[in-house]
């Protein structure tokens, strides 16, 4: 019997699921079946990322404006959503923002302008969903957070140069001790919290670094790449599903080596 991921019949929510990462989650959990509730702050073709995928796919996928550091929105979206595309089962806690800046010149609204993203609107997300399962008594939610390499070592961007995102790299160390803290706090109610730790990958992002950053960052790893974001999306796809089904407060991270040396 072919293994094959099937989340017909669910409704995930994908934070910041309309570019990069996060718009191949949704794409993936599309792929497999389910319906998609794109959460995003302001980007201005999330609308169109979501009919476009609604079509690709044949699920209900739609774009709902909500900045995920506001905890009243995100649980009046999170039903929202509910309401009009069926049961949650399932979040991709992936929206994230990171500042570059020597550590000298960061400021009190750099910090946080990354942690009520990176960290509190983490929670904000997880916090909604679960609320809604121990409500009305689900029990087979899962929960996937998007957190990075970063949250464990600092990322060289080139020879004798640092990636200069402090706030970033300890928001990410933060968001993958929440994810474990949640996954025990929240494991007798039947929820999964699991995360996902992506190494380098082609995003928009990634796409307008100097080349010779690149070209080091991609020497510097065991597989000589960056990813695709799908190859970031699939494990994620997996570890939301019922394949992972007894696996909770765990991380995956994808990074073709880089932090085996």
């Amino acid at each position: 019997m072919p293994f094959v991921i099937d989340l017909k019949g669910q409704t995930v929510i994908v934070t910041g699921g309309n570019r990069g990462i996060g718009l191949a989650m949704s794409k993936a959990v599309a792929n497999a079946g389910a319906n998609v509730a794109i959460f995003y702050r302001s980007h201005p073709k999330a609308q169109e990322a979501a009919e476009s995928i609604a079509k690709e796919f044949g699920v209900k996928c739609k774009a709902y404006q909500c900045d995920v550091g506001d905890a009243k929105l995100v649980k009046e979206t999170a039903k929202k959503a509910q309401e009009e595309l069926g049961q949650i089962t399932g979040l991709m806690a992936n929206a994230g923002v990171s500042v570059v800046k020597p550590a000298t010149e960061l400021t009190s609204e750099d910090f946080r302008y990354v942690y009520d993203t990176n960290v509190l609107g983490v929670f904000n997300s997880c916090q909604a969903v679960a609320q809604l399962w121990i409500e009305s008594g689900y029990k087979k939610g899962s929960i996937v957070i998007t957190s990075s390499m970063s949250s464990e070592i600092y990322n060289q961007s080139g020879p004798n140069q640092a990636l200069t995102q402090v706030f970033y790299n300890s928001s990410k160390g933060a968001v993958t001790n929440m994810g474990k803290c949640l996954a025990a706090e929240w494991a007798k109610y039947g929820i999964r919290v699991n995360i996902l730790e992506p190494g380098f990958c082609n995003t928009e992002q990634t796409s307008v670094m100097d080349a010779k950053v690149r070209e080091y960052q991609s020497s510097s790893i065991p597989l000589e790449r960056f990813s695709e974001p799908h190859e970031q999306a699939d494990p994620a796809i997996l570890l939301l599903s019922d394949k992972a089904s007894y696996i909770t407060g765990s991380v995956l991270r994808p990074d073709g080596g880089f932090t085996i040396w």
